[in-house]
């Protein structure tokens, strides 16, 4: 996912850094066409255009580059500078590469606040998100995660995966907020899920265990909103891996894809997020899906099925899904995701997709256990 939005933004930057040179010859042709028409104006805006994409250098150097332009055309036209607006006009673009090589100074210092901010973004979220292995239990899985672009928050979008005597257990997860209290709520989920999903047999007591500790959680912070709430899908795939059980709380329904088919899970009855358990009953309810060889589970936040066009139109992961598929979830994921970023120019919240592939007999390989994953979005 990161691949897709790099290229994309580097494409942009790339013709963001001609901007300075087209409108220099855009001046430059200005005055050679219309002679009446005065071009001191584009001129002396070249440096200041350079500022904020240009290193300091290439920023002075538009600004005589400009400076030089400027004398040359006005030489042409006959004109000596002995008038003062001759002098003014000219002194206008030294004055103004000056103020542009300062405020490039400061574009550059504001710039590198802003990598570390990340950098250290991503190093608390990477500090909660190992990588996933390749296969487990005669399962393949894969993950991807990208977060939003317009602040280094970190937020609330996790998964986790866990093998476990029960089969392979597994939850996708978005918390409601960003910054610490997200943290701290996503901290909190995994660290029950992984508790509950090793020692309980079912995943109701999963669900019931983890909304205990969310509720406990909130209790206990007392700048959290009453609102405060996780949607998730906890999943579990039986040791024989024919059988899909699934818990959906509030979360967008997962998607299984085989044979060029994609198959929406959506669960028979709604049910609230975890957090939100004091408003509903304590019936946790849990649907069952066959899960073939071959056939591959995607589960994701809405940070994917969020995303809008230039239109305002919300992306739909079914019609990149549907085809010709390798039964391989990186596969599956690098489909979703590259039809994700060409319908979209950022994402407005962070994305987070798991993949689980039931690889036919023969071709599965046995793998370590899995880790658990979390990551970050804002809302």
């Amino acid at each position: 996912m990161e691949r897709y939005q790099h290229k994309r933004a580097s494409r942009r930057v790339r013709w963001s850094r001609c901007l300075p040179a087209a409108v220099l010859l855009t001046a430059v042709v200005i005055d050679l066409t219309w002679p009446e028409f005065s071009t001191f104006p584009l001129l002396a805006a070249v440096s200041v255009i350079a500022a904020p994409m240009l290193s300091l250098a290439w920023t002075i150097t538009s600004g005589v580059a400009a400076c030089l332009a400027g004398t040359l055309l006005a030489l042409r036209e006959g004109r000596t500078f002995s008038t003062r607006s001759d002098f003014v006009a000219l002194a206008s673009i030294g004055v103004l590469t000056v103020v542009a090589a300062f405020l490039n100074r400061m574009f550059a210092h504001e710039r590198e606040q802003l990598r570390t901010s990340r950098e250290v973004a991503e190093a608390v979220q990477r500090a909660v998100l190992p990588a996933v292995p390749d296969r487990v239990r005669g399962l393949a899985v894969a993950a991807r995660y990208r977060a939003a672009q317009e602040e280094a928050l970190i937020g609330g979008d996790l998964y986790a995966v866990h093998d476990t005597p029960y089969g392979l257990r597994m939850v996708v997860g978005d918390v409601r907020g960003k910054g610490m209290q997200a943290v701290t709520m996503v901290n909190t989920l995994l660290g029950a899920f992984h508790a509950a999903a090793l020692q309980l047999p079912d995943l109701p007591a999963i669900v019931r265990g983890v909304e205990v500790q969310l509720q406990d959680v909130k209790s206990r912070q007392a700048d959290a909103p009453d609102e405060a709430f996780v949607t998730a899908v906890i999943a579990e795939v039986s040791p024989d891996r024919s059988v899909l059980r699934m818990a959906n709380r509030g979360h967008p329904a997962p998607l299984m894809v085989h044979e060029g088919k994609v198959t929406p899970l959506e669960p028979e009855e709604p049910s609230l997020p975890l957090g939100m358990g004091d408003l509903a009953g304590p019936d946790v309810p849990v649907d069952e899906f066959e899960w073939p060889p071959g056939a591959t589970l995607v589960m994701f936040t809405d940070g994917i099925i969020e995303a809008r066009d230039r239109n305002g139109v919300f992306f739909d992961p079914v019609p990149p899904l549907t085809g010709p598929l390798p039964p391989d979830p990186g596969a599956v994921l690098d489909a979703m995701l590259a039809a994700l970023f060409r319908h979209t120019e950022e994402l407005e919240d962070d994305a987070a997709a798991l993949a689980v592939t039931h690889v036919p007999v023969g071709s599965a390989g046995r793998a370590p256990s899995v880790a658990p994953q979390a990551g970050g979005s804002q809302k």
